[in-house]
Protein backbone atom coordinates (compact mmCIF):
# COMPACT_ATOMS: atom_id res chain seq x y z
CA UNK A 1 0.00 0.00 0.00
CA UNK A 2 0.84 3.38 -0.72
CA UNK A 3 1.61 6.43 1.68
CA UNK A 4 -1.39 7.97 -0.67
CA UNK A 5 -3.17 4.45 -0.01
CA UNK A 6 -3.04 4.55 3.55
CA UNK A 7 -3.64 7.93 4.06
CA UNK A 8 -6.91 7.75 2.38
CA UNK A 9 -7.75 4.47 4.13
CA UNK A 10 -7.17 6.54 7.58
CA UNK A 11 -9.03 9.40 6.42
CA UNK A 12 -12.29 6.88 5.19
CA UNK A 13 -11.77 5.06 8.73
CA UNK A 14 -12.20 8.03 11.12
CA UNK A 15 -14.64 9.57 8.49
CA UNK A 16 -16.98 6.45 9.37
CA UNK A 17 -16.19 6.90 13.35
CA UNK A 18 -17.96 10.26 13.01
CA UNK A 19 -20.65 9.43 10.73
CA UNK A 20 -21.57 6.81 13.37
CA UNK A 21 -21.19 9.35 16.20
CA UNK A 22 -22.72 12.30 13.81
CA UNK A 23 -26.36 12.22 15.12
CA UNK A 24 -24.84 12.94 18.66
CA UNK A 25 -22.30 15.19 17.65
CA UNK A 26 -24.67 17.23 15.95
CA UNK A 27 -26.43 17.76 19.60
CA UNK A 28 -23.19 18.40 21.42
CA UNK A 29 -22.22 21.08 18.94
CA UNK A 30 -25.48 23.02 19.26
CA UNK A 31 -25.44 22.62 23.23
CA UNK A 32 -22.31 23.84 22.62
CA UNK A 33 -22.93 27.23 21.06
CA UNK A 34 -25.80 27.66 23.16
CA UNK A 35 -23.74 27.16 26.05
CA UNK A 36 -20.84 29.11 25.17
CA UNK A 37 -23.20 32.27 24.78
CA UNK A 38 -22.58 35.25 27.05
CA UNK A 39 -23.70 38.54 27.62
CA UNK A 40 -20.13 40.09 27.36
CA UNK A 41 -19.06 40.54 23.88
CA UNK A 42 -15.77 39.29 24.05
CA UNK A 43 -16.28 35.88 24.93
CA UNK A 44 -18.53 35.53 22.73
CA UNK A 45 -16.14 36.90 20.47
CA UNK A 46 -13.47 34.41 21.29
CA UNK A 47 -16.04 31.57 21.81
CA UNK A 48 -16.77 32.34 17.89
CA UNK A 49 -13.11 31.98 17.30
CA UNK A 50 -12.38 28.72 19.10
CA UNK A 51 -15.71 26.91 17.57
CA UNK A 52 -14.72 27.96 14.41
CA UNK A 53 -11.37 26.51 14.37
CA UNK A 54 -13.15 23.26 14.44
CA UNK A 55 -11.25 20.20 15.47
CA UNK A 56 -12.00 16.71 15.61
CA UNK A 57 -13.85 17.00 19.02
CA UNK A 58 -11.88 13.95 20.21
CA UNK A 59 -12.84 14.03 23.57
CA UNK A 60 -16.42 14.40 23.57
CA UNK A 61 -16.85 11.88 21.08
CA UNK A 62 -15.51 9.21 22.58
CA UNK A 63 -17.23 10.07 25.45
CA UNK A 64 -20.67 9.80 22.92
CA UNK A 65 -18.97 6.09 21.40
CA UNK A 66 -18.32 4.84 25.30
CA UNK A 67 -21.86 5.97 26.40
CA UNK A 68 -23.60 4.26 23.31
CA UNK A 69 -21.08 1.18 23.50
CA UNK A 70 -21.99 0.95 27.23
CA UNK A 71 -25.87 0.60 26.06
CA UNK A 72 -26.79 4.16 27.34
CA UNK A 73 -29.88 5.70 25.70
CA UNK A 74 -30.36 8.70 27.94
CA UNK A 75 -29.67 12.35 27.37
CA UNK A 76 -26.97 13.00 29.72
CA UNK A 77 -24.21 11.84 27.56
CA UNK A 78 -24.99 14.99 25.12
CA UNK A 79 -24.41 17.65 27.64
CA UNK A 80 -21.82 15.27 29.34
CA UNK A 81 -19.79 15.55 26.02
CA UNK A 82 -20.42 19.30 25.77
CA UNK A 83 -18.48 19.54 29.49
CA UNK A 84 -15.54 17.85 28.76
CA UNK A 85 -15.03 19.61 25.20
CA UNK A 86 -15.56 22.58 27.22
CA UNK A 87 -12.68 21.44 29.78
CA UNK A 88 -10.45 20.92 26.69
CA UNK A 89 -10.48 23.83 25.14
CA UNK A 90 -10.02 25.99 28.34
CA UNK A 91 -6.58 23.78 28.67
CA UNK A 92 -6.11 25.36 25.07
CA UNK A 93 -6.45 28.88 25.73
CA UNK A 94 -4.35 28.40 28.74
CA UNK A 95 -1.79 26.05 27.36
CA UNK A 96 -1.37 29.18 24.43
CA UNK A 97 -0.37 31.75 26.66
CA UNK A 98 2.17 29.70 28.90
CA UNK A 99 3.38 28.16 25.45
CA UNK A 100 3.49 31.91 24.06
CA UNK A 101 2.26 29.83 21.10
CA UNK A 102 0.90 31.80 17.92
CA UNK A 103 -0.89 28.88 15.84
CA UNK A 104 -3.40 26.24 16.49
CA UNK A 105 -5.15 24.01 13.81
CA UNK A 106 -3.40 26.53 10.73
CA UNK A 107 -5.36 29.44 12.60
CA UNK A 108 -3.94 32.38 14.51
CA UNK A 109 -4.38 31.81 18.65
CA UNK A 110 -6.94 33.48 20.68
CA UNK A 111 -3.87 35.45 22.37
CA UNK A 112 -2.10 36.04 19.15
CA UNK A 113 -5.54 38.29 18.12
CA UNK A 114 -6.91 39.12 22.00
CA UNK A 115 -4.05 39.12 24.09
CA UNK A 116 -2.81 36.95 26.94
CA UNK A 117 -5.24 38.36 29.80
CA UNK A 118 -8.10 37.73 27.35
CA UNK A 119 -7.65 34.34 26.58
CA UNK A 120 -7.24 33.14 30.32
CA UNK A 121 -9.80 34.88 31.62
CA UNK A 122 -12.05 33.26 28.68
CA UNK A 123 -10.92 30.04 29.57
CA UNK A 124 -11.44 30.08 32.96
CA UNK A 125 -15.06 30.99 31.96
CA UNK A 126 -15.38 27.83 29.90
CA UNK A 127 -13.91 26.18 33.25
CA UNK A 128 -16.31 27.62 35.08
CA UNK A 129 -19.71 27.50 32.95
CA UNK A 130 -18.26 23.50 32.52
CA UNK A 131 -18.93 22.92 36.12
CA UNK A 132 -22.14 24.83 36.21
CA UNK A 133 -23.07 21.97 33.07
CA UNK A 134 -22.02 19.58 35.95
CA UNK A 135 -24.12 20.43 38.51
CA UNK A 136 -27.02 19.93 36.54
CA UNK A 137 -26.47 16.18 36.09
CA UNK A 138 -27.35 16.21 39.60
CA UNK A 139 -24.65 13.28 40.17
CA UNK A 140 -22.24 13.23 42.54
CA UNK A 141 -20.39 10.38 40.57
CA UNK A 142 -19.59 12.30 37.62
CA UNK A 143 -18.89 15.63 39.80
CA UNK A 144 -16.25 13.62 41.22
CA UNK A 145 -14.65 12.50 38.59
CA UNK A 146 -14.49 15.83 36.67
CA UNK A 147 -13.82 17.56 39.50
CA UNK A 148 -10.63 15.12 40.25
CA UNK A 149 -9.36 15.19 36.36
CA UNK A 150 -9.14 18.84 36.10
CA UNK A 151 -7.16 19.26 39.57
CA UNK A 152 -5.00 16.45 37.47
CA UNK A 153 -4.71 18.41 34.41
CA UNK A 154 -3.42 21.50 36.40
CA UNK A 155 -1.17 19.12 38.04
CA UNK A 156 0.15 18.24 34.82
CA UNK A 157 0.43 21.72 33.55
CA UNK A 158 2.68 22.62 35.74
CA UNK A 159 4.55 19.52 35.95
CA UNK A 160 5.14 20.42 32.36
CA UNK A 161 6.51 23.85 33.18
CA UNK A 162 8.68 22.45 35.26
CA UNK A 163 10.06 20.57 32.60
CA UNK A 164 10.65 22.91 29.98
CA UNK A 165 14.35 23.92 29.86
CA UNK A 166 15.48 20.44 31.83
CA UNK A 167 17.82 18.23 29.29
CA UNK A 168 17.47 15.25 32.71
CA UNK A 169 13.99 14.52 31.81
CA UNK A 170 13.55 10.89 31.70
CA UNK A 171 10.99 8.41 30.08
CA UNK A 172 9.00 7.95 33.55
CA UNK A 173 8.84 12.31 33.86
CA UNK A 174 7.74 12.96 30.68
CA UNK A 175 4.88 9.82 31.09
CA UNK A 176 3.75 11.68 33.84
CA UNK A 177 3.29 14.85 32.83
CA UNK A 178 1.25 13.05 29.83
CA UNK A 179 -1.04 11.52 31.78
CA UNK A 180 -1.92 14.03 33.90
CA UNK A 181 -2.14 16.86 31.08
CA UNK A 182 -3.37 14.81 27.88
CA UNK A 183 -4.84 10.78 29.10
CA UNK A 184 -6.68 11.76 32.14
CA UNK A 185 -9.07 13.70 30.15
CA UNK A 186 -9.69 10.77 27.06
CA UNK A 187 -9.99 8.37 30.48
CA UNK A 188 -12.46 10.30 31.94
CA UNK A 189 -14.46 10.68 29.07
CA UNK A 190 -15.04 7.03 28.41
CA UNK A 191 -14.81 6.19 32.35
CA UNK A 192 -18.45 8.29 32.22
CA UNK A 193 -19.46 6.95 29.36
CA UNK A 194 -19.36 3.78 31.19
CA UNK A 195 -21.39 5.20 34.24
CA UNK A 196 -23.89 6.25 32.45
CA UNK A 197 -24.49 2.50 30.91
CA UNK A 198 -24.31 1.34 34.54
CA UNK A 199 -21.76 -1.31 33.52
CA UNK A 200 -20.63 -3.00 35.59
CA UNK A 201 -17.43 -1.86 38.24
CA UNK A 202 -14.69 -4.33 35.64
CA UNK A 203 -16.09 -3.47 32.91
CA UNK A 204 -15.84 0.62 34.34
CA UNK A 205 -12.33 -0.02 34.66
CA UNK A 206 -11.35 -1.40 31.53
CA UNK A 207 -13.50 1.70 29.24
CA UNK A 208 -11.25 3.86 32.16
CA UNK A 209 -7.95 2.47 30.73
CA UNK A 210 -8.94 2.48 27.23
CA UNK A 211 -8.99 5.75 27.19
CA UNK A 212 -5.86 6.24 29.43
CA UNK A 213 -4.07 4.43 27.23
CA UNK A 214 -5.53 6.22 23.81
CA UNK A 215 -4.69 9.44 25.51
CA UNK A 216 -0.81 8.15 25.94
CA UNK A 217 -0.68 6.73 22.31
CA UNK A 218 -2.49 10.34 20.91
CA UNK A 219 -0.04 12.36 22.70
CA UNK A 220 3.21 10.59 22.21
CA UNK A 221 2.19 10.31 18.26
CA UNK A 222 1.36 14.00 18.37
CA UNK A 223 4.98 14.92 20.13
CA UNK A 224 6.55 12.66 17.54
CA UNK A 225 4.29 14.77 14.55
CA UNK A 226 6.48 17.51 15.86
CA UNK A 227 9.60 16.16 14.28
CA UNK A 228 7.97 14.61 10.91
CA UNK A 229 5.06 16.28 9.70
CA UNK A 230 4.34 19.79 8.03
CA UNK A 231 3.14 23.47 9.08
CA UNK A 232 0.07 22.21 6.96
CA UNK A 233 -0.57 18.57 8.37
CA UNK A 234 0.06 19.22 12.28
CA UNK A 235 -1.72 22.99 12.57
CA UNK A 236 1.28 24.12 14.16
CA UNK A 237 5.00 25.33 13.58
CA UNK A 238 6.99 22.95 12.96
CA UNK A 239 9.67 22.39 15.62
CA UNK A 240 7.60 24.35 18.45
CA UNK A 241 8.14 21.66 21.03
CA UNK A 242 11.63 22.33 20.56
CA UNK A 243 11.94 26.07 20.63
CA UNK A 244 10.07 25.80 24.09
CA UNK A 245 12.38 24.04 25.22
CA UNK A 246 10.18 20.37 25.79
CA UNK A 247 11.60 17.48 26.01
CA UNK A 248 9.53 15.05 24.43
CA UNK A 249 10.25 11.67 23.99
CA UNK A 250 11.97 11.75 20.54
CA UNK A 251 14.57 14.32 22.39
CA UNK A 252 14.90 11.94 25.59
CA UNK A 253 15.40 8.72 22.99
CA UNK A 254 17.98 10.91 21.12
CA UNK A 255 19.54 11.78 23.86
CA UNK A 256 20.00 8.14 25.39
CA UNK A 257 21.92 7.01 22.30
CA UNK A 258 23.40 10.52 20.26
CA UNK A 259 27.46 10.64 20.33
CA UNK A 260 29.42 13.23 22.16
CA UNK A 261 28.29 16.12 20.02
CA UNK A 262 25.36 15.25 18.72
CA UNK A 263 24.09 14.72 22.56
CA UNK A 264 25.90 18.32 23.45
CA UNK A 265 23.45 19.67 20.88
CA UNK A 266 20.63 17.60 21.79
CA UNK A 267 21.30 19.12 25.05
CA UNK A 268 21.38 22.88 24.14
CA UNK A 269 18.55 22.95 22.06
CA UNK A 270 16.64 21.76 24.87
CA UNK A 271 18.06 23.86 27.76
CA UNK A 272 18.61 27.45 25.23
CA UNK A 273 14.98 26.41 22.99
CA UNK A 274 15.49 28.48 19.35
CA UNK A 275 15.46 26.85 16.10
CA UNK A 276 18.94 28.30 14.66
CA UNK A 277 19.83 24.35 14.67
CA UNK A 278 16.51 22.98 13.55
CA UNK A 279 17.78 20.87 10.88
CA UNK A 280 20.58 19.27 12.74
CA UNK A 281 18.84 18.51 15.74
CA UNK A 282 16.07 16.82 13.53
CA UNK A 283 18.88 14.77 11.93
CA UNK A 284 20.41 13.65 14.82
CA UNK A 285 16.74 12.70 16.51
CA UNK A 286 16.87 10.45 13.16
CA UNK A 287 20.35 9.13 13.15
CA UNK A 288 19.67 7.81 16.63
CA UNK A 289 16.65 6.12 15.73
CA UNK A 290 14.36 7.71 17.74
CA UNK A 291 11.57 8.41 15.92
CA UNK A 292 11.18 4.72 15.46
CA UNK A 293 11.13 3.76 19.25
CA UNK A 294 8.82 6.82 19.92
CA UNK A 295 6.20 5.57 17.37
CA UNK A 296 6.69 1.84 18.98
CA UNK A 297 5.91 3.40 22.24
CA UNK A 298 2.64 5.14 21.07
CA UNK A 299 1.53 2.06 19.27
CA UNK A 300 2.18 -0.21 21.94
CA UNK A 301 0.02 1.81 24.09
CA UNK A 302 -2.89 1.99 21.46
CA UNK A 303 -2.84 -2.21 21.44
CA UNK A 304 -3.25 -1.90 25.08
CA UNK A 305 -6.27 0.60 24.81
CA UNK A 306 -7.68 -1.86 21.96
CA UNK A 307 -7.09 -4.99 24.37
CA UNK A 308 -8.99 -2.84 26.93
CA UNK A 309 -11.89 -2.72 24.92
CA UNK A 310 -12.49 -7.56 25.21
CA UNK A 311 -14.80 -6.78 28.05
CA UNK A 312 -17.61 -4.77 26.10
CA UNK A 313 -19.89 -6.96 24.12
CA UNK A 314 -19.35 -6.31 20.11
CA UNK A 315 -21.45 -3.19 18.65
CA UNK A 316 -20.29 -0.95 16.06
CA UNK A 317 -19.73 1.46 18.75
CA UNK A 318 -16.45 -0.86 20.56
CA UNK A 319 -15.45 -1.74 16.55
CA UNK A 320 -15.54 2.39 16.26
CA UNK A 321 -13.48 3.06 19.86
CA UNK A 322 -11.22 -0.05 17.99
CA UNK A 323 -10.56 1.99 15.13
CA UNK A 324 -9.73 5.25 16.97
CA UNK A 325 -6.64 3.52 18.84
CA UNK A 326 -5.02 2.48 15.22
CA UNK A 327 -5.76 6.10 13.89
CA UNK A 328 -4.45 7.66 16.92
CA UNK A 329 -1.24 6.21 15.85
CA UNK A 330 -1.45 5.74 11.81
CA UNK A 331 -1.18 10.11 12.04
CA UNK A 332 2.13 9.99 12.53
CA UNK A 333 4.21 7.52 10.32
Amino acid sequence: MTTTQADTRRSADFAAVRGLAAADMHRVDSLIRQRLSSDVVLINQIADHIIAGGGKRLRPMLHVLAANAAGYRGEHHIKLAAVIEFIHTSTLLHDDVVDESDLRRGRKTANALWGNAASVLVGDFLYSRSFQMMVELDDMRVMRILADTTNTIAEGEVLQLLNIGNADVDEASYLNVIERKTAVLFAAATELGALLGGLPAEQQVALRRYGMQLGYAFQIADDLLDYVSDAGTLGKNIGDDLAEGKPTLPLIYALQRADGEQRRSLRHAIEHGGLDSLDRIIAAIRDSGALERTHERAVMHADAARDALRVLPDSPWRDAMATLADYSVQRSF
